[in-house]
């Protein structure tokens, strides 16, 4: 097991991760920008290192600055956590060659998984149902172009190879829009991403979005750990998410499961990882892999009492797999919260200081937050600032305790999207289940 752990990330999840290394007896250090120099996790951290000025390009994306901070502390490893670095592959190429192991995949996994169309040829070729498409990058002819748009079938979505987050994406319904929106993401991808490359597929009008956390080790061994529901979105961005998946029933997470157990092991996968997928009409379509911690892992941890974090640190150090298959059982249910500084109904963010800070409590409730009074919210980040999940031995359970646990949060001197997660849970179609990735856009307006 690993003496020391260098956490070069930021907020909820690099606390989260400190929380994991000190249960497992290793000495945690907190790297930060200036801007975060009174980070929870950087105040708890046996050690700390400034790495740059607040802007993320010169500290928590400075690959020279993380891996010196490594050196100078002699830790044996680095959490990238979620964002920033943590799927970035010449990242974890850099932190293995300067001697470090990396608490993630291999770097070459993460490349391929990073391309989107490199991404989608490798799970075909292990079996994984893909989304119909272009079956590679789409060229300059637009006859070519108008050909495979054809033989999918309008409506159609373009997509950037190297995108993610939402971003590089444009749905095209006509014959007469294809040439141009392929010309328009390519001049996008090349700005955004510094690659070009767009592909297509066929574009699902009510899918649900459906994905499946998996663990490997270095030893050949994969589990899964069931699915869970990240509909409702906006602007691609999840909001809340919860597991298990409304409508998925056991037999179908086993077939779903270990399809993909079977692509961990066929392509050498290591640590944590989510496959994630557009379920529509009983059927998964695979759109991506996600190569490291998903935001909304507590979900599955709670239905499963499972601590992914700490099988990750396990996994990168040399360790098997605590668990095997039959070892996973899913009890009850469980939702998650993203507490978001922002508007509720503007989503314009909202930094500042927070004069009063008081999470729930109660069976099942659980909040992963880097929050305390007197800590002031910088603007220069993501604006999420916590998580609130809570368990039930049902999902209507899960949702009263969701409730209650919501009106007893407070967080004050700032404006939060609390009052958006009352209204959801509210809502007679959030109640009933099974709402598609367009719902929450419908029911705000936005589209």
């Amino acid at each position: 097991m690993f003496n020391k752990v260098l956490i070069a990330n930021r907020g909820e999840i690099a606390l989260r991760i400190m929380r994991a290394c000190r249960e497992l007896g290793i000495a945690t250090v907190a790297v930060h920008s200036k801007a975060d120099d009174q980070l929870q996790h950087v105040l708890l951290a046996d050690e700390s290192v400034c790495i740059g000025p607040a802007a993320s390009s010169e500290s928590y994306l400075n690959m020279p600055a993380i891996i010196s901070a490594a050196e100078v502390t002699n830790a044996d490893a680095i959490h990238p956590g979620y964002g920033f670095l943590s799927e970035n592959a010449d990242f974890a190429e850099r932190v293995q060659e300067s001697g470090f192991a990396f608490i993630g995949p291999r770097a070459e996994t993460i490349r391929i998984m990073g391309d989107k169309v490199e991404a989608i040829k490798s799970m075909k070729a292990a079996g994984i149902p893909c989304v119909p498409g272009s079956d590679g990058p789409l060229g300059e002819e637009a006859n070519e172009i108008k050909h495979i748009a054809q033989k999918i079938g309008y409506p159609v979505i373009v997509k950037a190879a190297g995108g993610g987050g939402g971003r590089g994406m444009r749905v095209v319904r006509s014959e007469s829009e294809i040439v141009e929106a392929v010309a328009m993401t390519k001049r996008e991808a090349r700005q955004a991403f510094g690659n070009d490359m767009v592909y297509m597929e066929k574009f699902l009008e009510k899918p649900r979005h459906i994905e499946i956390q998996v663990l490997a080790d270095k030893h050949g061994n994969a589990i899964h750990l069931g699915e869970r529901d990240c509909s409702l979105q906006r602007r691609h961005q999840k909001v809340m998410e919860e597991a298990p998946a409304p409508d998925i029933s056991a037999e179908q997470r086993a077939e779903i499961g270990a399809i993909c157990v079977q692509a961990c092991k066929r392509i050498g996968y290591e640590g944590a990882g989510t496959f994630e997928f557009l379920y529509e009409n009983g059927q998964f379509f695979f759109i991506e892999m996600n190569t490291r911690v998903q935001v909304e892992h507590p979900v599955t941890e709670m239905v499963t009492n499972v601590d992914i974090v700490r099988e990750q640190i396990r996994i990168a150090s040399g360790l098997p797999l605590s668990y095997t298959q039959k070892d996973i059982v899913i009890r009850g249910h469980a939702i998650e919260c993203r507490i978001n500084a922002e508007d509720a109904k503007t989503f314009i963010p909202s930094p500042g200081r927070i004069s009063e800070f008081h999470t729930p409590g109660g069976l099942g409730v659980r909040v992963d937050s880097h929050l305390y009074t007197g800590y002031t919210v910088p603007p220069h980040y993501d604006s999420m600032v916590g998580k609130l999940i809570c368990w039930g031995d049902t999902r209507a359970t899960a949702i009263a305790r969701s409730k209650v646990a919501l009106s007893e949060l407070v967080i004050q001197g700032i404006k939060t999207n609390i009052a958006l997660h009352q209204d959801l849970l509210e809502d007679p179609t959030v109640n009933e289940g099974g709402m598609d990735i367009h719902y929450l856009e419908h029911k705000l307006g936005l589209n």
